[in-house]
């Protein structure tokens, strides 16, 4: 080959390196600002992932915490429940014996009970009814008959309930009754009753 074909060659060359050196730097940064492009995208892409799952773990912890405080406040309610109903067990044993011991104080509370029952009727002329060992005691202070009299308030002795104690008064005719009885007031006092007693207990 000729010194001039040599020249034109080497110059072809060399033109086609330098191209090729543009070329590679061009391709180089681009590549690299795809680069840090991907890089940043990435991180955002990481941060958010990672606020994402602490909100997550925030609400998940949130959630278990509140629901552990629920169910703590639940026990403790139930705790409370079962010492005021066991409370309230023993009240009704209590009043059954005192009921049954035909005491003094029970035949007071009896009578008052009679008679708040009447002035709720209104009544004057009232059936009357009781446990089977009040109504036998009435019936032994009763010279004949079933009929007695309270204050000037006429009763008769209808047929023994089923009760600890108290009195079940009705008109002749049936169309008013009053439950007076040891039960039904501790089931209309209840709740009241129930909030002393927590008082009490839980003070």
């Amino acid at each position: 080959m000729s010194s001039g074909t040599d020249k034109i060659v080497s110059s072809i060359m060399s033109e086609a390196q330098e191209k090729a050196d543009v070329i590679i730097q061009e391709v180089n940064a681009e590549v690299s600002a795809i680069q840090a492009k991907a890089d940043k995208t990435a991180e955002v892409e990481k941060t958010r992932i990672l606020e994402n799952g602490k909100k997550q773990s925030d609400m998940r912890y949130q959630q278990i915490i509140s629901e552990a405080k629920m169910n703590a406040r639940r026990a403790k309610l139930g705790a409370k429940e079962e010492v005021i109903e066991a409370a309230f067990s023993q009240a009704v044993g209590e009043l059954k014996e005192k009921a049954s011991s035909r005491s003094a104080d029970y035949e007071d509370s009896l009578i008052k009970m009679i008679k708040e029952a009447a002035d709720e009727i209104g009544g004057d002329d009232l059936i009357i009814q009781l446990n089977e060992a009040d109504t036998n005691q009435f019936k032994s202070e009763i010279s004949s008959g079933n009929a007695f009299e309270i204050e000037g308030i006429k009763f008769e002795l209808g047929e023994p309930i089923n009760t600890i104690g108290g009195a079940v008064l009705k008109t002749n005719n049936g169309d008013i009754e009053v439950n007076n009885t040891i039960e039904a007031r501790l089931d209309r006092f209840k709740s009241i009753l129930r909030s002393e007693v927590a008082n009490v207990l839980f003070k």
